[in-house]
């Protein structure tokens, strides 16, 4: 049983073709290059089986075609194919997202049709790689200056030749700085939902303080908790907990009275206590709202740390880092700080998804995306 792949599959074939018979600016002609011409050839010979191929096949050598067609691409680019004359190179970075395209476009659908979790962290990995690929290939064919755009080689390198210090911003924003802002906000928070619901007049006063509070710009409440608690890190997570007070107070409210009438007339029919009514069935069905309000505070607590370092910090964090290596114009520093900071709030926000996942299995829509 074959399949007929999409036309993005078909489309790329004939333009890779095309892309032979044009030039590469200063590196000459397709034919000047003979180890990049047959890598190229053998994409496109992939590619073309693809078409042909059962949908695993296919996607596997789709997958196979984009990794020789990206490597021959830039073999290319090293020799100076490059600047708006090499059409060539720019055509044939066309024809390589088209294959990509179809690596992409197999992959889910093998990963949706088969549940496999492995093909399903294949295929956004595979899009973000082509994504580098791309801003790799742009900057340094058009010799972007690195103060506007450094390629990621630059930013790796930079990143590497710097680990002990970018250690040492993580610990010092992350740890030091986010995580006791984070726990003392969510905790201080939902301890506090639970208190307003028990109290109406607590609930409808502090909802518009929340609103408020929410509205304040992290610029003009940074200053101020330094001026407080001083340049260290307890500044940096006073404005931390600011920042996740008031999500996790709003989303745990609603999330306390998420429970429907069924849920409170079993509670009734058990004669359960307020207490009993709150812990065995209220506090789960806010679970759900409550882990919400954690993933969302996850990312603005870093961020929240972050931004707190450029109004006065030890020399090191995140933040200081930032605000000092773009005043000496070191780019590369500046997006490889980016980095650390991009990576561990996707880490944060994942733990606590796996953990959402493990205790609110029940929940609908949890047992719809499993």
């Amino acid at each position: 049983m074959t399949r007929r792949w999409p036309p993005a599959s078909l489309f790329a074939v004939p333009v890779g073709l095309a892309a032979l018979a044009l030039p590469l600016g200063s590196a000459g002609r397709w034919t000047d290059h003979a180890g990049a011409l047959a890598l190229w050839v053998a994409a496109l010979a992939l590619a073309a089986a693809a078409l042909r191929l059962q949908r695993s096949a296919a996607a596997g050598a789709a997958l196979v075609a984009s990794a020789v067609g990206a490597t021959a691409l830039y073999l290319l680019l090293d020799a100076g194919a490059d600047g708006a004359a090499a059409s060539g190179l720019w055509v044939g970075v066309v024809a390589l997202g088209a294959i990509v395209w179809t690596a992409l476009e197999g992959g889910a659908a093998l990963s949706a049709e088969r549940r496999n979790r492995v093909l399903g962290l294949a295929v956004p990995a595979l899009f973000g790689a082509w994504l580098l690929y791309l801003w790799q290939v742009g900057t340094v064919g058009f010799d972007v200056p690195s103060v506007l755009l450094p390629p990621p080689s630059q930013i790796a390198v930079a990143f590497a030749s710097s680990l002990g210090l970018l250690a040492e911003d993580f610990v010092q924003t992350f740890v030091k700085s986010m995580i006791p802002g984070y726990v003392i906000g969510c905790g201080a928070g939902l301890l506090v939902a639970i208190v307003a619901d028990r109290v109406p007049f607590l609930r409808r006063g502090l909802l518009p303080i929340g609103n408020l509070v929410s509205a304040l710009p992290i610029v003009g409440v940074a200053p101020i908790m330094v001026m407080w608690f001083g340049f260290d890190w307890q500044s940096k997570a006073a404005v931390v907990v600011i920042m996740t007070f008031f999500p996790m107070l709003v989303n745990a409210l609603a999330g306390l009275n998420a429970l429907d009438r069924v849920g409170h007339d079993l509670m009734r029919t058990y004669a359960a206590s307020y207490g009993q009514t709150m812990r065995l069935a209220r506090l789960p069905a806010a679970l759900p709202f409550i882990f919400n309000a954690l993933k969302v505070n996850s990312t603005l607590a870093l961020i929240g740390a972050i931004v707190a370092e450029f109004f006065g910090t030890p020399i090191v964090g995140m933040g200081f880092r930032i605000s000092a290596e773009v005043g000496r114009m070191n780019i590369a520093m500046v997006w490889a700080s980016i980095v650390v900071a991009a990576v561990t709030g996707s880490l944060s926000y994942g733990a606590i998804a796996l953990v959402e996942r493990s205790l609110t299995f029940w929940h609908p829509s949890i047992r719809k995306a499993s």
